[in-house]
């Protein structure tokens, strides 16, 4: 075939491509073992005329080989330390034990270059920096940045890509990423959203990613596609995740999580003024002089329209101000002042011939007016100050009002629970009631299996205590005889589950039995036991973070739970006692508004005494070093209708 195309005088320009790959791949730096499979591969594509079907898919193969970035990485800038915890500072606002973890890590890569350190997953509610704080380790190690998103991501191939056989195959997205998009084999790599792979009848994608998270396998990562090992061990990997639930455990493992909780009030303000305004103004085109913000009319956008751990909705609410500031600017009439070059023209003739209505031909002259003294004509007379007014008039009526709780607290039968959330910290009301009936237990709110059995828990603990906690006049009374309880969840169309609202069920029994108020500045968490014994839960920074846009907050075992407290003006928090550790993650600045109570029995005793004398000493709480001294007291009936066993923090 070859010498009746040279007879014939045909093209070789396939020939002379193939020429060209084979000189490519040999500059391409392969390891010796897969360049002796190139070469195989390279051998039997020219033995192939193109005509043939398996021709193409060999060219495209043989060209990922030559286009992989086999030794081909960036130089990395010699790590200066100090630029780059500067950087993080400039980047980000707070997040102290985040960007100190960070400085750790950069650390260690300027000792030791070649160390393979841990997979560092950042878990937090979504707003809160985690993809700009992976960009700002690839900005201080001085590499290219990659993003590649797992969410929805259910199909096994697309991590380690489709096997040749099948039609349409393609490398995974790892390979793909490192050959189209950096170029290099040692880029910082982001996997975001980890924690959104699903599995089906395709693979596991989160089994897969063991094999790339691992320092020991990942050196020789084996893509379908590519069908020889790759070296990913350059590759700095860093994840993100919403909740660290849906991770499996193995993968898990072989990550080290690092938690942001969420910003409080205080927080969001500062990250407003330093870095939300002036994007949003650059954003819309505007400046100082169009648009004017005071830092009062901030504090009330956090309280009154946001109510999350991170700052996405702040930056959408300061959006709708800049553009409400864009078309008032806009449409205001502007003139362009004539230069000092340029002279009004007046002629007889030409204001006959327009009085007439004629037509009059004129010329286009260029003038020496640049592009910036036309925007500069673009002046208002006045900028256009943000006031309460125009809150509401952009922005509608507030979403958020203080007395929310007060209001839903105003019967017995309701208590108020901290739950935590991907979003952040939430406050939960519990609402019960009763009608006549069977003694039957009714729950809706669409409640899962464990908050379904925590509803049932609470309810025998009540029975069972009735004569002590006085809701039957004599001993031996059936508490639900001849009525049924109903306890439901408001949001119904939110799905609810886990045990951390045993405390709160329990509160709310006792306030439909007793017909007692809950104070409506008090908010609880903390998982219930049939001995009356309180649990430790989770989320508690969250939980009182969420209630800090007030000036109260309640104490929950997990700090997440705290800041959502803080959020809803609670002025108490109620916590389990082996949560008392985690405070130590909450702000001071938070807990100084707070007063914190730790439950370790839901226990009523004659007279409201206190059941233990132990002393707590030493507790660091926030960012002080302050220690505290913790003497437990009984709760008085002034503080809640109900005894218990607790240890009050001073103010």
């Amino acid at each position: 075939m070859r010498a009746i195309k040279e007879e014939l005088g045909d093209n070789d320009d396939d020939e002379d491509d193939v020429t060209a790959l084979e000189r490519k791949m040999e500059s391409a730096g392969m390891p010796p073992d897969i360049w002796k499979h190139a070469q195989r591969e390279l051998r039997r594509l020219k033995k192939m005329q193109p005509q043939q079907p398996g021709y193409s898919s060999s060219r495209v193969y043989l060209e990922l080989l030559a286009d992989l970035p086999w030794q081909k990485a960036s130089e990395e800038l010699e790590l200066d330390l100090r630029a780059a915890r500067d950087r993080l500072d400039s980047d980000h606002y707070g997040l102290v034990k985040v960007k100190q973890r960070i400085i750790e890590y950069l650390a260690v890569r300027k000792l030791k270059p070649e160390a393979r350190g841990p997979v560092l997953c950042f878990v937090g509610p979504p707003g809160v920096g985690k993809t700009s704080l992976a960009s700002s380790i690839a900005a201080a190690l001085g590499r290219k940045f990659i993003r590649i998103s797992l969410g929805g991501v259910k199909d096994e191939a697309d991590i380690r890509g489709h096997r040749r056989t099948y039609i349409g195959s393609m490398p995974g997205r790892l390979i793909d990423g490192l050959k189209v998009r950096v170029a290099i084999c040692n880029p910082v790599m982001l996997l975001d959203e980890i924690d959104k792979t699903g599995s089906d009848v395709r693979g596991d994608p989160a089994s897969a990613l063991l094999e790339v998270l691992d320092p020991e396998q990942n050196k020789t990562f084996n893509d379908h596609y590519l069908n020889v090992p790759f070296d990913l061990s350059k590759v700095v990997f860093v994840a993100t995740a919403n909740r660290v639930q849906p991770i499996p455990p193995a993968l898990l493992d072989r990550m080290e999580v690092i938690e942001l909780p969420g910003y409080t009030p205080e927080e969001k303000l500062r990250i407003a003024m330093r870095h939300l305004i002036p994007r949003v103004l650059d954003q819309h085109g505007l400046n100082a002089e169009y648009l004017q913000i005071p830092e009062a009319m901030v504090k009330l956008v956090i309280q009154r329209y946001t109510r999350e751990a991170g700052v996405r909705n702040l930056e959408r609410n300061l959006a709708s101000l800049a553009r409400a500031a864009a078309v008032r600017v806009a449409e205001q009439e502007h003139s362009l002042p004539l230069t000092k070059d340029v002279h009004h023209i007046g002629s007889p003739l030409l204001e006959s011939r327009l009085a007439d209505g004629g037509e009059v031909e004129m010329e286009v002259i260029p003038m020496g007016v640049s592009n910036h003294e036309i925007s500069s004509a673009f002046r208002v007379t006045s900028p256009f100050v943000v006031d309460e007014a125009t809150l509401e008039k952009v922005l509608g009526p507030p979403r958020y009002d203080d007395k929310e709780t007060a209001e839903r607290v105003s019967t017995p039968g309701v208590s108020v629970g901290l739950v935590w959330t991907a979003f952040g910290g939430e406050v939960q009301f519990v609402e019960a009631t009763a009608m006549v009936g069977k003694g039957d237990l009714h729950l809706t709110g669409q409640l899962g299996d464990v908050i379904k059995e925590s509803a049932q828990i609470a309810l025998t603990w009540v029975r069972s205590r009735a004569a002590e906690l006085k809701l039957t006049s004599t001993e031996g009374m059936n508490l639900l005889e001849g009525r049924d309880v109903h306890i439901h969840f408001p949001a119904g169309a939110v799905p609810k589950d886990g045990p951390s609202a045993g405390v709160t069920l329990v509160t709310s029994l006792v306030s439909l039995f007793s017909q007692r108020k809950v104070r409506a500045d008090t908010a609880m968490t903390g998982e219930m036991t049939l001995r009356g014994l309180v649990l430790p839960v989770g989320g508690i920074k969250d939980k009182v973070l969420m209630l800090l846009v007030c000036t109260a907050l309640l104490v929950h075992p997990n700090s997440n739970l705290v800041l959502a407290a803080h959020r809803y003006g609670i002025k108490r928090v109620i916590l389990p006692e082996r949560n008392l550790k985690d405070l130590v993650e909450v702000p001071s600045a938070v807990l100084g508004n707070l007063e914190v109570m730790f439950l370790v029995l839901y226990y009523l005793l004659s007279g409201w005494k206190t059941c233990w004398n132990t002393l707590l000493k030493g507790v660091a709480l926030g960012d002080s070093t302050q220690s505290y001294d913790m003497t437990l007291t009984g709760i008085t009936l002034s503080d809640f209708w109900w005894g218990s066993t607790c240890v009050h923090l001073p103010t």
